[in-house]
């Protein structure tokens, strides 16, 4: 297992993007055998660039990948680089990382239902406050602008942000470098910005680009949040994918390299972006400006955040609420009572999506902590970070857009006679959990005191001995909290399940996706709830069973 795991580990990550782009870019240029073309032709890009505001589309996938990401990345920055070290940054830091667990449909829904002309917020002020008795005509969803679907996005990917920042911090030396540049008369802001980002800044940059890539390929939180007249790119992709009309593939799979495309050319301005920030820090250090009184900037920068965050909190009350909710008439602030009659009545229908739910997300968490495991166990024998070497291997599925391979995943499965099989499901699953998966376990690897294991070797231990008797054991937490990772990312999953599922296969997240468009927020309320509560489950016995199993040791309870 430790000669075959980083071998199957790159094959899983490397192999299904590059043959899923090649199953794409056939059908593109007209070749798809299995449907009877075998000629090349640019066919499918004329109907596309012929379908009605695609320009629009490009455009607004555009924007939201780089809105997105500015913006979350903006907060962080300022937020780490005025309350690093401070009693606020490690509550918040303890507040935020549950977040991550919250899959981003969850996160859409609970948004959209505090902020909609007739959501929670409205409710909370009205009639005494705005006289309101009806929903006021108003369009703060699916605005054209997609201001909603970013603002929901950047509620996510700064808890992702703010902790692969946090994992890149003791590599930079920030509190010497804060010290000294205080002592020279710099503000806090100014100090980390201008001396400690750009050395954070440059461990993290990939996980910026999969941020970028992300929010300008999303489909489930655009459904949910962005607008429909046109759709992004992505979610008309997806429409055409999945429609009857066979004939649709062919612009589907050139959509899907104008995809590619358009995020290439996101992350290209963002790192035209990178030059001009660069050269801006470097006129400011030659200037000397020291930016001292950023009390005001701070203060912003831990508001902001907070704002995210209590936005997320609420959003996922008031899916609680609404699963629960009887009759709930506007604009009362609660409703009349609160009752399980939505729950037994979605039961029977919630069951099979469920059970899907599980299994994929257990099997595909299981066998990506296998091959984390066999990986940096043969790092750790071999002597060097071999995770470090491949980091943007481990990093490609997530910077390459889905729909840009997964679609021509679902075309290689069903040559294969493999479309719409469980084990297919479980597969698309793996390349998307293995890379969080790893990431997540890697830094604590890595971390462990090594003195541990020369010790067990001098009691004559092998090294099979001490990874089962001493490493694994000390490590189980990490573990755990890597598997509670993973299968909270296979739970989020919504295109590939829609593709390789074929619709045979639903989760509670893609049945969650297609209520989006009904009126009943009480069913939805029940299926983003499951959603969210989920990854909170796995993530507390990710944390309770470390403290049962060590409750009698007290060094075993401190291993982080």
């Amino acid at each position: 297992m430790l000669k075959s795991g980083p071998i199957l580990a790159i094959a899983i990550l490397l192999g299904p993007v590059l043959c899923g782009i090649i199953a794409t870019v056939l059908p593109a240029f007209g070749y798809l055998p299995v449907l009877g073309q075998h000629d090349f032709s640019f066919e499918a890009f004329q109907k596309l660039f012929q379908q009605p505001a695609i320009v629009t589309s490009i455009i607004l996938s555009l924007t939201t990948g780089l809105g997105t990401t500015f913006v979350a990345l903006a907060v962080v920055i300022a937020f780490v680089s005025g309350w690093y070290g401070t009693r606020s940054f490690a509550r918040l830091q303890h507040l935020i990382s549950p977040l991550l667990s919250v899959p981003h449909a969850a996160a859409a829904f609970g948004l959209a239902f505090l902020i909609a002309p007739s959501g929670f917020l409205i409710r909370l002020i009205s009639p005494w406050a705005t006289g309101v008795t009806r929903p006021p005509d108003v369009l703060i969803l699916q605005d054209p602008m997609g201001l909603a679907m970013m603002a929901g996005l950047v509620a996510k990917e700064i808890p992702f942000l703010l902790l692969v920042t946090l994992a890149a911090l003791p590599q930079t030396q920030a509190n010497q470098s804060r010290y000294v540049t205080q002592t020279l008369g710099y503000g806090a802001t100014a100090g980390f910005i201008l001396t400690t980002w750009p050395l954070v800044y440059r461990q993290i940059r990939l996980a910026v680009f999969a941020v970028i890539a992300y929010a300008a390929s999303v489909v489930d939180v655009a459904v949910i949040l962005g607008p429909s007249t046109p759709s992004t790119l992505s979610v008309r992709l997806t429409q055409w994918m999945s429609d009857p009309d066979i004939s649709l593939r062919f612009m589907a799979s050139a959509g899907a390299l104008l995809q590619l495309t358009t995020v290439i050319a996101t992350i290209a301005i963002w790192i035209v972006l990178e030059k001009i920030f660069a050269k801006l820090r470097n006129t400011i250090v030659s200037k000397g400006t020291r930016f001292a009184n950023d009390g005001v900037l701070r203060q912003a920068s831990l508001s902001v955040l907070v704002l995210f965050v209590v936005l997320v909190f609420a959003g996922l009350f008031v899916l609680a609420l609404w699963s629960l909710a009887g009759f709930w008439a506007f604009p009362n602030a609660l409703p009349q009572n609160l009752t399980l009659m939505n729950w037994t009545r979605v039961y029977p229908s919630i069951v099979s999506p469920l059970m899907t739910t599980l299994m994929t997300g257990l099997f595909a968490t299981a066998i990506a902590i296998l091959l984390s495991l066999a990986c940096l166990e043969r790092e750790t024998r071999a002597g060097h970070k071999g995770g470090s070497n491949a980091l943007f291997l481990i990093y490609l599925p997530l910077i390459v857009p889905q729909v840009s391979f997964v679609f021509g995943l679902q075309v290689f499965f069903l040559w294969l006679g493999l479309d719409a099989t469980w084990l297919a499901l479980v597969f698309v699953h793996l390349i998307f959990v293995l890379p969080y998966v790893f990431l997540s376990l890697s830094d604590p690897w890595r971390a462990w005191d090594k003195r541990y294991q020369f010790m067990a070797f001098g009691l004559g231990a092998s090294p099979n001995r001490v990874f089962w008797k001493v490493r694994l054991p000390m490590l189980l937490k990490p573990v755990l909290v890597a598997a509670a990772v993973g299968f909270a990312v296979s739970i989020g999953q919504y295109l590939p399940t829609v593709l390789i599922g074929a619709g045979r296969l639903p989760t509670i997240t893609t049945e969650a996706v297609a209520l989006a468009s009904g009126g009943n927020r009480r069913i939805v309320g029940v299926y983003a709830f499951l959603q969210m509560v989920l990854p909170f489950l796995a993530f507390a016995l990710a944390a309770g069973i470390p403290a049962l199993l060590f409750k009698n040791r007290k060094g075993m309870r401190a291993t982080p």
